[in-house]
């Protein structure tokens, strides 16, 4: 007996009508993949497409959280590549015809070997340049070693103010009088100082803001004010009799002694996001009265020389107080003092026996 069509399709035992049914369950499972849709009954290929299809915007997003954290490296500004090229400029163009002077020495001279002591600040940026990005614990172990660094700078500062002796020093008050006068004056400066920039929250400098602004201006005001006395330290060096040979070594020693100390501006500057260049330009700066300072010095050798340890005694009281109540009390907060007592006593102890070899070759000359 011959089944119509209509018959078939009644009959759900029929093999041919299992066969038509199965065939339009595929149709519609490509229709739902094509229409971006999956049903995880459909067995488990169906489903590793679904977790292939997902997993690409997560990766997308991953890409871009790096791209974004790539981005938050601090940029050198267009002002800091200009200076350090005026830089280069200054020391090709007043390069002295020799660089040893034969016979007195000229301005030249004294301004020169003064500019190539204040670069060498810029170096002491130099150990800090594959550093990572520090946390709050390593920030407070640098603010503790820069403390120290400005603690043996201040007393040796000090120590050379009260033992001053030249023959050519007309004052009639002791040198230890003139320095203490000088330290007084040096504290009453960076009170007043701090005082100024705590009443302008709103200061901005190196892309910095409020606190960290305050901050590194203090840093760099105190180590612009020691450079004056080491500016007129190089000017009277190559006043003397033997000005061509002792000038050329105090001039030399003080730029290995301006590496530690681009080194504490440095660490003070870098972990609060500002680059390393123009980190070290911002440690050139700070030594750029040495030149200045240098060539009047040079040329009124003794109407400088009674103020000199009115300067060195103003250094020292304005670093020591920067050592103390800035440095060392953010190091603690940070850390805790053990850990900065260690590494604020290590970086004193080092430059002070640092400062004491310099001192050596200088009376030998």
């Amino acid at each position: 007996m011959v089944e119509t069509r209509s018959q078939r399709k009644a009959n759900p035992a029929d093999p041919t009508s299992e066969m038509i049914d199965g065939n339009n369950n595929d149709m519609n499972m490509n229709n739902q993949e094509s229409n971006g849709h999956v049903n995880t009954d459909k067995g488990p290929m169906a489903m590793a497409m679904a977790m292939a299809s997902t997993s690409q915007p997560q990766e997308e997003s991953s890409q871009a959280s790096a791209v974004s954290a790539t981005a938050t490296k601090p940029k050198t500004p267009m002002v800091t590549i200009a200076s350090l090229v005026l830089i280069v400029l200054i020391t090709l163009f007043t390069y002295p015809e020799t660089l040893q002077p034969v016979g007195r020495p000229t301005l030249n001279h004294v301004w020169y070997f003064g500019w190539i002591s204040a670069l060498s600040t810029g170096l002491g940026v130099l150990p800090l340049i594959f550093s990572p990005t520090l946390d709050s614990w390593w920030i407070g172990v640098t603010n503790a070693i820069a403390a120290g660094m400005m603690m043996a700078a201040s007393y040796s500062l000090v120590n050379e103010g009260i033992s001053f002796t030249e023959e050519d020093d007309t004052s009639e008050i002791s040198p230890l009088l003139r320095t203490a006068i000088g330290a007084i004056l040096g504290l009453l400066f960076i009170l007043s100082t701090k005082s100024f920039l705590d009443q302008h929250e709103d200061l901005k400098v190196a892309g910095l803001a409020g606190a960290d602004a305050r901050k590194v201006l203090l840093i760099i005001f105190v180590m612009t004010l020691h450079s004056f006395s080491e500016g007129i330290g190089i000017g009277v060096s190559f006043g003397g009799t033997n000005g061509s040979e002792l000038g050329v070594f105090i001039s030399a020693s003080l730029a290995v002694h301006n590496v530690p100390e681009g080194l504490a501006v440095a660490i003070v500057l870098l972990p609060r996001g500002i680059s390393k260049l123009t980190a070290a330009l911002w440690c050139i700066v700070t030594s750029l009265p040495q030149p200045l300072m240098a060539v009047p010095a040079f040329l009124f050798v003794h109407a400088f020389i009674p103020f000199l340890p009115v300067g060195l005694g103003f250094a020292g009281g304005a670093m020591a107080w920067v050592a103390l109540f800035e440095l060392l009390m953010e190091a603690i907060e940070d850390t805790d003092v053990l850990t900065t007592g260690f590494f604020s006593a290590i970086s004193l102890v080092a430059m002070l026996k640092m400062q004491d070899i310099i001192d050596e070759g200088s009376r030998v000359h």
